[in-house]
């Protein structure tokens, strides 16, 4: 079966792999610029739509692939991220066995449950409920989605690193551990005792802030398939007619969705990894409703500041800095050649922006992001893709909204307002620090062979007092420059070599003239 499986999936996938290869060549070639946008999200909608004909755990992988800014030009992570989890729900009949092994018989349990699903997803499907007279939401895994998800990752496993590697050769080293990520990602979703307490968590986190509501979950009716939590009524965030019909102010809301998500990913340990518009509602109030806390992101601190740094770096228009940051957050392969990154990202910002930080858009910071991810064979950890995930898909709810918004102004806000910019700055110091002992540790390395450098030359002068003078004022002049550009070798490779080569071309000429 599995076989059988596999042929049907790469059949399906022959065609959009083909045309994602085509794609990303030209992509990379023209650095983003001068595209057939409309080819390249047309493309894209085709793998969305083949990701859907193919189940559950394509579904899955497309919404996994939208965060993958290593692997997919920035139109097809635009398209790919309106992937909602939707699928027809099971007939109540196969789901009722479940929720009655699990918590007990439903009339014993429930005053009411509704057998007509509210919505229906990938792994699970959810009803409403009535528990002691208060209204809940029972979310249910799907009847038999653990023996097909094992099935269908035994298939992923098999085709995706073949036909990466034919998209593009250098992403061999990466594909394994992304399809690792992916399927342990998958496995987690699959137990709602982990949602439970991710959702715990966020919530607690977010508890200060008065313009999020996190629903309360019942731990008695909840086990490793069945998750019951309160039921908050509200209206979908992309619904505009109706906001605008309760009077909520929608500029507003885009500044406070980006205050939400960003202030989870920048102050606390833990975020909501999938915001599209189906795990957010809004109240009467303004405030807003998060639901679906199956995909996570986490960050540890120290993650947690470079990635400050980042931003800090890329907002003020500082490539040495942005490359720092990078290669501390473990997006850089071991080998990779700091000129030309730095080079690349200088051009990118020179060429994309010509305005002053403040008017730069989100759009703007993440395609100058993914443009750089697309050029050089960069790593991307699993929780920094489910940051630009994320982050891409709270850029969709902007774009909805069609509101007068500037991004780093929130940004700003956000980094003041949680005391983040102090120390962002106090990591970047320590960061400086480290790079200038590194810098003098190895500079003190070579130390020795300057010194063996210069008592050679000494004992050439004391054989042959002839053109003493001039060669002792080469030696230290030509040790100097040596000494100097080992020193700047570490910042900078070309001006260090420059340097070096002059060094041995000023002894070479103070030999010569010492001869005559």
């Amino acid at each position: 079966m599995v076989l059988v499986r596999t042929i049907h999936v790469f059949i399906k996938l022959v065609p959009v792999i083909l045309a994602l290869r085509k794609d990303r060549i030209l992509w990379i070639a023209q650095e983003g610029k001068g595209i057939d946008e409309k080819r390249f999200r047309r493309n894209a909608q085709r793998i969305l739509n083949t990701c859907i004909s193919l189940g559950p755990v394509f579904i899955k992988f497309g919404q996994w692939l939208s965060s993958r800014a290593d692997i997919l030009p920035q139109p097809y992570l635009e398209e790919l991220s309106k992937l909602q989890d939707s699928v027809p729900a099971a007939p109540f009949d196969k789901v009722r066995p479940i929720i009655e092994k699990d918590i007990g018989k439903i009339e014993e349990k429930f005053d009411d449950l509704d057998q007509n699903s509210l919505s229906g997803a990938s792994l699970g499907q959810v009803h409403r409920a009535t528990k002691n007279g208060q209204q809940v939401i029972v979310k249910i895994k799907r009847p038999g989605i653990e023996k097909q998800v094992e099935k269908d990752l035994k298939v992923l496993m098999k085709i995706i690193p073949f036909a990466m590697k034919f998209v593009d050769p250098n992403l061999r080293f990466s594909i394994i551990p992304i399809m690792k990520q992916f399927a342990d990602s998958i496995h987690e979703e699959m137990d709602y005792t982990k949602e439970l307490d991710n959702l715990k968590k966020i919530k607690k986190n977010m508890k200060p802030y008065n313009n999020v509501v996190i629903p309360e979950v019942h731990d008695d009716y909840s086990t490793k398939n069945i998750l019951t939590m309160e039921y908050i009524p509200g209206i979908k965030i992309t619904n505009i007619e109706a906001l605008d019909k309760k009077g909520i102010d929608r500029q507003q809301l885009v500044i406070d969705v980006h205050k939400v998500f960003f202030t989870m990913l920048l102050r606390h340990s833990i975020f909501h990894a999938d915001p599209h518009p189906g795990n957010i509602s809004v109240k009467d109030d303004g405030s807003l409703i998060l639901y679906d806390f199956g995909m996570i992101g986490r960050l540890n601190n120290e993650t947690r500041l470079r990635l400050v740094r980042l931003y800090l770096a890329l907002v003020e228009k500082d490539p040495p800095r942005t490359v720092n940051a990078m290669d501390d957050l473990g997006m850089l392969a071991p080998d990779f050649n700091r000129e030309v990154i730095e080079k690349g990202i200088d051009m990118s910002i020179k060429s994309m922006y010509g305005k002053k930080p403040d008017e730069m858009e989100v759009e703007a910071l993440m395609s100058l992001a993914n443009r750089t991810m697309s050029k050089f064979p960069f790593k991307l950890p699993k929780n920094l893709a489910l940051y630009l995930r994320m982050s891409t898909i709270i850029e969709g709810i902007y774009h909805t909204h069609k509101v007068d918004f500037k991004f780093i102004k929130v940004l700003r806000q956000i980094l003041e307002e949680e005391s983040l910019i102090k120390d962002a700055y106090i990591e970047e110091i320590k960061h400086s620090f480290k790079r200038f002992a590194k810098t003098l540790d190895d500079t003190l390395t070579i130390a020795p062979e300057i010194k063996k450098f210069m008592d050679e030359n000494r004992v050439l002068m004391q054989k042959n007092k002839r053109g003493s003078n001039t060669l002792l004022s080469g030696s230290i002049l030509s040790g100097a420059v040596f000494f100097g550009s080992a020193f700047l070798f570490q910042s900078s490779e070309t001006i260090g070599t420059i340097g070096i080569i002059a060094s041995a071309a000023i002894m070479g000429i103070c030999v010569a003239a010492r001869n005559r």
